[in-house]
């Protein structure tokens, strides 16, 4: 541990942890054992990272925390909890009172919006967004540039209460709406759209529009056009960049590179 700045005298470090340059951690953030985090990350006030799992409740004796793995550049901000046993590329980003469970495995780029939560042993890529208020339901796979709005609900649990699980798969570059429920097992396709305040039963297509309770197919992404200009605003990696890493290029020219 050296060069780091910023560590606040009421911040709690376990055994084990290891911090790389220029990493800021904030008022009465507790690091528990085996936790890493990379350069340049800053970490709010009242954060928790390594928060033992379960086992520990069932033999202290034995438990071990697993690690922690936080890239390089991340911010996590104040009142976020981050389970052991989890591993996060570089430039993380959460908003306030984040919550993410054990067996989290996600790629770079991430951004989890304030209040959501992610339960356990879930697959997320690279450049994923959640807005605030998400919940993602255990033993989902969230593949890369997927954008999920606010008050969405991925579930898991067949016919709960039950030792089932079934995760909801989306796929790349697809997008589902504000305050839409994915029922468990769902595959939601490549480049496919999810109306707001859908109850999604069954899989979506690619490119596939879908919407309504339950959700059935209205068009095609190509089907929808800007309703200031007329041009066609999907598959959306056409017409927006921000943030993404073709950004100021073009999808093409960057995929091409």
């Amino acid at each position: 541990m050296k060069n780091f700045c910023g560590i606040h005298p009421t911040s709690l470090i376990g055994d084990g942890v290891s911090l790389g340059e220029n990493v800021v951690i904030g008022a009465r953030s507790i690091l528990y054992d085996n936790v890493v985090i990379g350069d340049n990350c800053k970490i709010g006030a009242d954060v928790i990272l390594g928060e033992p799992n379960a086992g520990i409740y069932q033999d202290a004796d034995a438990y071990k925390n697993p690690p922690l793995v936080i890239g390089k550049s991340s911010i996590v901000r104040s009142g976020s909890i981050l389970y052991a046993g989890s591993t996060f590329g570089e430039r993380l980003e959460t908003g306030h009172r984040v919550t993410i469970r054990e067996g989290t495995s996600a790629g770079v780029n991430l951004r989890v919006g304030t209040l959501s939560d992610i339960q356990g042993n879930c697959h997320i890529g690279n450049y994923v967004r959640f807005h605030s208020n998400v919940h993602i339901g255990q033993h989902s796979r969230v593949d890369d540039y997927v954008w999920i709005f606010p008050y969405v609900v991925l579930t898991n649990d067949p016919h709960p209460p039950s030792e089932t699980m079934r995760g909801v798969v989306v796929e790349r570059f697809a997008v589902v709406a504000t305050m839409s429920v994915i029922l468990p097992g769902v595959v939601v396709g490549e480049d496919s759209l999810v109306g707001a305040g859908s109850i999604v039963t069954r899989n979506v297509g690619k490119e596939d529009v879908v919407a309504g309770n339950p959700a059935k197919r209205v068009c095609s992404v190509r089907d929808i056009k800007s309703k200031e200009n007329g041009s066609s605003v999907y598959p959306w990696r056409y017409s927006f960049d921000r943030g993404m890493p073709w950004e100021g290029r073009g999808y093409d020219h960057w995929a091409s590179e």
